[in-house]
C-alpha cells in the first residue's frame, strides 16, 4: 500500500526556518521531519511512498537523489571520476516525487497524484506531523468499516488553565492545562480507497481537501475516525520545533517506534 505525503506548503507560520527550505525538510535530530514520517511507516512494514512537492521542490528532490551518497562511506577519486561505496545504512524506502505545483492547495496536490496510486486504496499524511499512531491497527480499523476514507483523530491538550470560583472570586479548583477539552480534531494520517478521486472531478487547485471534498465524503456518509490516544505532535511554529528536537535529544521522541 503506497503513502503520499503533503510536502508542498509554503510553512508561512515557521518562516524562520522555511525560507531557505521546505517544512518537511527541518530537521529534528540532524534529520528532516519527512525522514521521520516515514520511518514511522515503514516501522510498520509500509515503505513505498509518493510525496506532493511544491515550495522548493528541487530541495526535497536533491535530497533523495543524494540520499545514498549521503548516508554511505564513500572514496571518490577525482582524476578518474570515480565513486566507490563502502558502506550503506539506508532505509527501504522507494520515493516517488511528484511535483503537484507551487500554490496548489491539498486537493488539487491529491488529484495530481492519481495515477500513481490507481486503483488500490492507499494512505496519505501531512509532511509536518508525527505520532506514534499504530498504522496497522489503523489499516485494519479503515477495512472493518468498509467507507471510502478514514481519518485518524486526536485530542489536543487545552491551551489554558480551568478555573473555579465562588461568587466571592476564591478560587475552588484549580487546573493547569488540563489533557484536553474533549473535542477530537484531525490528526491526518488517512486511509482512503480510490473513489475519493470522485470527489476531485474539475479544478481542484484552489481547493482544500479538509474543507469541501471530505465534507462531502463525510454527508455522504462515507468517512470513518479512528481515534489515537497516544502521542501526536505537529510541527506549525518555531516552538513546536523546538519542543520535538528537545524530546529527541532526551530520547522522549515517542514517535520514535523503530
Amino acid at each position: 500500500m503506497k503513502v503520499v505525503i503533503l510536502a508542498g506548503g509554503l510553512g508561512t507560520r515557521l518562516m524562520e526556518e522555511t525560507e531557505a527550505r521546505p517544512k518537511p525538510m527541518v530537521e529534528i535530530g540532524g534529520k528532516p521531519i519527512l525522514w521521520h514520517i516515514m520511518k514511522i511507516y515503514e516501522a510498520h512494514g509500509f515503505n513505498d511512498f509518493v510525496i506532493c512537492l511544491g515550495y522548493k521542490a528541487q530541495l526535497i528532490k536533491e535530497y533523495f537523489l543524494n540520499y545514498y551518497l549521503y548516508n554511505s562511506d564513500v572514496t571518490i577519486e577525482l582524476e578518474k571520476n570515480k565513486v566507490e561505496v563502502h558502506f550503506s545504512n539506508t532505509e527501504s524506502f522507494k520515493v516517488t516525487l511528484v511535483d503537484t505545483g507551487l500554490l496548489t492547495n491539498t486537493a488539487g496536490r491529491i488529484k495530481r497524484i492519481e495515477k500513481y496510486v490507481k486503483d488500490e486504496t492507499f494512505m496519505l499524511t501531512y509532511g509536518d506531523g508525527v505520532s506514534d499512531v499504530n498504522i496497522k491497527e489503523l489499516v485494519s480499523f479503515h477495512r472493518q468499516h468498509g467507507r471510502l476514507a478514514t481519518l485518524t483523530s486526536i485530542q489536543t491538550p487545552g491551551r489554558f488553565g480551568n478555573i473555579e470560583m465562588d461568587d466571592n472570586g476564591n478560587v475552588i479548583h484549580f487546573v493547569e492545562k488540563p489533557q484536553g477539552d474533549g473535542m477530537w480534531i484531525n490528526g491526518g494520517f488517512f486511509v482512503l480507497e480510490p473513489q475519493i478521486f470522485n470527489y476531485l472531478e474539475g479544478n481542484m487547485d484552489e481547493v482544500q481537501f479538509e474543507k469541501k471534498p471530505l465534507l462531502e465524503i463525510a454527508k455522504n456518509n462515507q468517512l470513518s475516525a479512528y481515534k489515537h490516544h497516544g502521542f501526536w505532535k505537529p510541527m506549525d511554529a518555531l516552538r513546536d520545533r523546538i519542543e520535538l528536537e528537545q524530546l529527541w535529544n532526551t530520547n522522549k521522541a515517542k514517535w520514535k517506534i523503530w
